[in-house]
């Protein structure tokens, strides 16, 4: 599990600033269409430098299993974050028997409040979710709140885009049966209102702590991982 997470970095130059600001884990984004995929020979140039005690986390969105499991044999990954849609048939997909197939990874499962059901509710899709990959062999260590698409998002589009959540609807959607970390559109100068109102152990930042896509600000990585870490009560760095 992680406390503090910067996911869609490109470089090993950023990779290195981000382990040395105290995040506890880094993705790796090879989604379609997402400015902040990488290619296997730069992932590699990426994966090599992170250091012991850091996560490695492979994102990607209705990629088969064979494919996710070469990248995570070749990368040396601790982690994959599956961040396709729970259901359907309109935009990718990552069903819940993904998990059992991943087995031996770290899976995280990115979800979205239901904005149309009522506020206690707005997590059960996410809790048939993890009940039916229980069920199929093995549940997700980890869920991830992101920001709400509509039906049809393109793969690229599913995260990173700067859009936030209803914190205190996470909160009163009530809990999973596993940690739950809040992502979209936290920045340095959000993320401690976020994790208050929230109740979230741990959260996920992208477009908010970079220069442009795929390239982190150094100042904003800081500030943004020094307050995360303070606001969840774990030691600075």
């Amino acid at each position: 599990m992680f406390h503090v997470k910067i996911c869609g970095v490109t470089t090993a130059d950023d990779a290195r600033m981000v382990a040395a600001a105290g995040a506890d884990a880094i993705g790796l984004n090879f989604v379609a269409g997402s400015p902040r995929r990488l290619a296997l020979p730069q992932a590699r140039a990426v994966a090599a430098v992170v250091p012991a005690g850091v996560l490695r986390v492979g994102v990607f969105a209705g990629a088969v299993p064979e494919e996710m499991l070469a990248i995570a044999r070749d990368l040396a990954l601790d982690g994959i974050q599956l961040h396709g849609h729970l259901s359907g048939d309109d935009g990718p997909v990552d069903p819940p028997e993904r998990c059992h197939e991943l087995a031996g990874l770290l899976i995280i499962r990115a979800v979205r409040l239901d904005e149309s059901r009522p506020p206690a509710e707005r997590l059960d899709a996410a809790r048939r979710w993890i009940a039916a990959a229980v069920a199929a062999g093995a549940g997700p260590g980890m869920v991830i709140v992101d920001a709400a698409v509509p039906r049809g998002t393109a793969a690229g589009r599913l995260g990173g885009t700067g859009a936030t959540v209803d914190w205190e609807g996470v909160a009163r959607a009530g809990g999973l049966p596993v940690p739950l970390a809040l992502a979209g559109g936290l920045d340095p100068d959000n993320v401690v209102a976020a994790i208050r109102a929230s109740g979230c152990r741990a959260v996920d930042a992208a477009s908010g702590v970079e220069l442009t896509p795929g390239r982190k600000d150094p100042a904003k990585v800081a500030l943004f991982v020094a307050s995360a870490r303070q606001a969840l009560g774990l030691p600075a760095v």
